[in-house]
């Protein structure tokens, strides 16, 4: 059509702006119980049924308040509280006749498009919205518990803390060797194991590794691993853990040593310790902030790739996808979250064929943030600083 003027077309090519993404979500399994009257039940059943995953976006001491006056829920979500306000998944289960019962309750079960206990985590993108990655179940963490929620955190690129237990796997370890042995029941990248408890007990110190690791997220970033941040609320330990910066020896140095995160007092009371519990053959995924970068950075291709899903491919689309991408990168290391990332697009891993059928391989390659974890620090006498002394008197 014949126009003598301006013709105006909208193009959407080029790099797509990206949302950040929040990992500040915690799923918390518990329990809740009242004494109180039948009205006092149901306002409890009204704001956690059983086996459902229920979302608190607001004040966390607020839904505390509505947790009963048993079991675990309540307790939880106060430690929770007093570090931050994150969104929590709360899955809230019936205590069983016995410690087997209450695995069971709390491991849950799949049964068609029912899910219940740990199983319930997974619903909750659907349900709700958001989805868990803190994950957590205090004084309910056994070890049967915790090889199930890492099985849950795999599926929701999710991380587990859980307390370290004695030799039966649900009585809370008493000393470092119970506490070490323990640790070297897993080989789980997704997985921290902590002891002690705080003096508070009942699983106080993993609800607060919860709270902490959200506010964490929030203030400083995924990058940043949970260790050596203040916790507010604290007033003591249930066992005592000697800690000295300098020497390796002590029993906070050898919980470190063998992988088990402790919790030392020095200007306040601390999480000490950097180490998940990834197997030999993952050890570039010893450090809980690699793991954690690692399930950012796969949430965030993800955001990356899905507009480009189904698009016709052409040279100029896979150009568009590469800058999106790197420069998503490139604003993570400006961020500090990262030390480098980049993505590629290599002529030898795509064949005409390949992409003919739709397939197109990119490749990404990423260097995670290190913790400082042990600076060393040289520390020479001399007389230098005497050169020079009898000048100083004139």
């Amino acid at each position: 059509m014949f126009h003598h003027g301006l013709t105006l077309t909208e193009s959407a090519t080029g790099p797509r702006a990206l949302a950040a993404l929040s990992s500040a979500v915690i799923g918390l399994i518990a329990t809740a119980t009242t004494t109180g009257d039948a009205q006092a039940q149901a306002a409890l059943n009204a704001a956690f049924p059983l086996n459902q995953p229920v979302l608190i976006s607001g004040d966390v001491d607020i839904a505390a308040g509505k947790a009963g006056d048993g079991g675990t829920l309540g307790p939880a979500l106060t430690a929770i509280g007093d570090q931050a306000s994150p969104f929590v998944i709360v899955v809230r289960v019936e205590e069983g006749a016995d410690q087997p019962e209450t695995d069971a309750n709390v491991i849950g079960a799949t049964d068609g498009g029912t899910y219940t206990g740990l199983q319930a985590l997974l619903a909750a993108s659907t349900q709700l919205g958001v989805k868990p990655t803190i994950i957590g179940a205090p004084a309910l963490d056994s070890q049967p518990v915790v090889e199930e929620m890492v099985a849950v955190a795999k599926k929701l690129r999710g991380f587990v803390y859980a307390g370290a237990k004695g030799a039966d796997g649900f009585t809370p370890a008493v000393d470092e060797a119970e506490a070490i042995t323990y640790r070297q029941q897993f080989g789980h990248r997704e997985l921290m194991v902590i002891w002690p408890d705080t003096a508070q007990g009942g699983g106080d110190a993993i609800a607060r590794a919860l709270g902490l690791r959200a506010q964490i997220d929030e203030s400083i970033g995924w990058h940043k691993t949970l260790s050596n941040v203040p916790m507010i609320g604290v007033t003591g330990l249930e066992y005592d853990v000697h800690f000295d910066l300098t020497d390796p020896s002590t029993p906070a140095g050898l919980l470190n040593a063998e992988e088990v995160t402790t919790i030392i007092r020095n200007s306040g009371f601390r999480f000490w310790g950097n180490r998940t519990c990834a197997s030999d053959q993952q050890p570039e995924f010893a450090f809980e902030s690699a793991v954690r970068t690692s399930f950012a950075l796969q949430e965030i291709v993800e955001q990356i790739v899905a507009p480009f899903i189904d698009q016709p491919i052409t040279s100029g689309l896979i150009k568009d996808l590469l800058e999106t991408g790197n420069a998503r990168f490139r604003q993570l290391v400006t961020e500090g979250r990262i030390q480098g990332a980049e993505m590629f697009f290599d002529a030898d891993r795509n064949s005409a064929q390949e992409l003919a059928q739709g397939r197109p391989v990119f490749r990404i390659q990423f260097t995670p943030v290190a913790p400082l974890e042990n600076p060393n620090v040289d520390l020479v006498i001399t007389d230098f600083y005497y050169a020079g002394f009898a000048d100083q008197l004139v």
